[in-house]
């Protein structure tokens, strides 16, 4: 899966060079935008209510949104898939 990006870039590369296209074509097309990376002001506030944990609420929103998943299980497993029974 990790490939697919690196694939889907590739055709890109490939459309845009048979049509003599340059990044500067594609600058002045689209202008030149930058992506806002300053993230000191987003947090949390207003997801928990004054009297709630912040964790209970996370898990509630998680719940409401069908999210949450209650089966224990570790990092490796999110990783590699479940283990296999035997």
């Amino acid at each position: 899966m990790s490939q697919q990006p690196d694939e889907a870039l590739d055709v890109l590369r490939s459309i845009w060079s048979a049509q003599g296209q340059t990044s500067a074509d594609l600058d002045e097309a689209c202008g030149v935008a930058k992506s806002c990376q300053r993230m000191a002001d987003v947090g949390f506030d207003g997801l928990a209510d004054p009297d709630q944990d912040l964790r209970t609420a996370w898990r509630a929103r998680l719940a409401q949104e069908g999210k949450l998943t209650t089966g224990g299980g570790t990092v490796r497993d999110l990783i590699t898939g479940a283990p296999k029974a035997r």
